[in-house]
């Protein structure tokens, strides 16, 4: 595949995963909340995260922000959902290196959907874009952890 076709494949995962957002709402019962935000874009995550034994059970988010923003958190959600925590993690790790622009090793982890966001790492002013929901979701344990 050319790469302007596969340029065009990844607009369109994004622009559907930002007009028909997956995992977009509220969890019902117990989960933890976390509110971040990327001032110079306007962006704003809520993710709404059930760990139970581990395991990420259930993730939703809801926000308002640019198609990035708001593809990335319904990719992220989908991602890491029925995940155990750790793998959540490392997912986010592979996640900031992509958009570092860094080489990462496909068979270490499957990013599905993700991939698509690779190109923002040609804008750097994207990249907090991209990430906020990652970085929500990396708070979200850490806090969870210190409990």
């Amino acid at each position: 595949m050319s790469f302007n076709n596969l340029d065009t494949l990844y607009r369109q995962v994004i622009m559907d995963h930002y007009k028909n957002p997956r995992n977009r709402g509220s969890i019902e019962g117990d989960h933890m909340t976390v509110d971040m935000n990327n001032p110079t874009c306007g962006d704003r995550i809520q993710l709404q995260l059930q760990v139970e034994d581990g395991l990420v059970k259930d993730a939703k988010f809801d926000g308002e922000g640019c198609s990035i923003s708001l593809s990335s958190a319904s990719m992220m959600t989908q991602a890491i959902k029925g995940k155990p925590v750790d793998d959540a993690l490392k997912m986010s790790e592979i996640f900031s290196d992509l958009m570092q622009g860094n080489d990462i090793d496909e068979e270490d982890i499957d990013l599905g959907d993700i991939e698509a966001l690779q190109g923002v790492s040609k804008f750097p002013a994207r990249i907090k874009c991209a990430t906020l929901a990652w970085k929500a979701m990396e708070k979200g344990v850490d806090e969870e952890k210190q409990d």
